[in-house]
């Protein structure tokens, strides 16, 4: 009787399962990062309609009445600003994701500044131009939010992923790192007060 070897075999099916187990957790990890990239576009996406908004609000703004020029070149200094800083799914480091988030942080701040000051003008309120374009832009401001939100939701899932064990060996192996998501300003728990 011919005696048989189980340890080849044994080993054939370890390797093989081992090799399953990379296959399937590098390709799940992949897919989770194309879906952090997919929501950066998003964000992208949402950053860019406000900047194409700003100069009709602003041109309908000037058009209308006799507005404070000083609010005008801030939010016009604000939208260049942020204009050159791109914030993309190439975007690698914190340092980068960092000047882009607050680049489009201070945009807002001076967007929300002019419309908080137009409240002072009755006729611009009045204005159905007005009135479309600012209500184009707090839509806008929403999308923004929520595709911020989307994009946290799918960094927290990509984190959890490759910071458990024993995916983070596969992670590892293959260069995936932790990436870093939208956080909350600070003073953003403050209430803005509005004077007139």
């Amino acid at each position: 009787m011919k005696k048989i070897n189980y340890t080849s075999y044994i080993l054939t099916a370890i390797i093989t399962v081992v090799g399953i187990y990379l296959i399937t957790t590098y390709n799940m990890l992949v897919k989770k990062d194309e879906k952090v990239k997919l929501q950066v576009n998003e964000v992208q996406n949402a950053y860019q309609r406000r900047l194409d908004l700003i100069p009709n609000l602003v041109n309908v703004v000037k058009g209308v009445s006799d507005f404070e020029q000083n609010t005008l070149v801030e939010i016009t200094e604000a939208r260049s600003k942020a204009a050159t800083v791109n914030f993309n799914a190439t975007t690698k480091t914190a340092d980068e994701f960092n000047k882009a988030s607050e680049a489009q942080n201070d945009l807002a701040l001076a967007t929300n500044k002019l419309i908080i000051s137009i409240e002072k003008y009755p006729t611009l309120k009045g204005s159905a131009a007005y009135a479309g374009l600012q209500t184009q832009l707090e839509g806008t401001e929403r999308r923004i939010k929520i595709a911020r939100k989307d994009f946290n939701e799918a960094v927290n899932i990509y984190n959890n992923s490759v910071r458990t064990f024993p995916t983070k060996l596969v992670a590892g192996l293959f260069g995936f790192t932790e990436k870093k998501g939208f956080q909350s300003d600070a003073g953003a728990e403050n209430v803005t007060e509005i004077k007139f």
